[in-house]
């Protein structure tokens, strides 16, 4: 199976991605990119500019708030789409576990492939509504 086969079978698996055909999951496979961050590594810093979107494909990442781990994200969750699409840095840190695996849109580029697909569009805004939810059990 080639390795593009491989994210796209994946890919098929996600929520974010579910209303996609099989041709336009390969075509976001060619669109994004690919990265991998060790054990450890601050993929965003909070603070700091973030300037990509992350979907995790393998391991999992710790969403991390003034030192505080908040939550875990696994493989199918996101990051990074809040600074991408308001300008702004990240309000937490993201540090990688277990091999972190990621297809990455540089931000420019998340706008134009939301407004390209609606349906991942309304699924992000249901992920958005998520975490506003869980931000405010958080707070409570």
């Amino acid at each position: 199976m080639d390795v593009r086969d491989d994210v796209v079978n994946i890919l098929a698996g996600f929520s974010l991605f579910a209303d996609l055909s099989t041709p336009e999951l390969e075509s976001l496979v060619e669109t994004f990119g690919e990265e991998s961050f060790p054990d450890g590594e601050r993929v965003l810093r909070q603070g700091l500019t973030g300037s990509n979107f992350y979907v995790i494909l393998e391991g999992t990442a710790s969403i991390r708030v003034d030192g505080i781990d908040r939550s875990a994200l696994r493989p199918g969750d996101y990051f990074g789409e809040i600074s991408c699409l308001l300008g702004v840095p990240p309000v937490s840190d993201i540090v990688a576990q277990d091999g972190l695996r990621c297809l990455v849109l540089p931000g420019a580029e998340l706008e134009p492939y939301l407004v390209g697909h609606p349906r991942v569009m309304f699924r992000l805004l249901q992920g958005e509504a998520r975490k506003v939810r869980a931000t405010t059990r958080w707070l409570s």
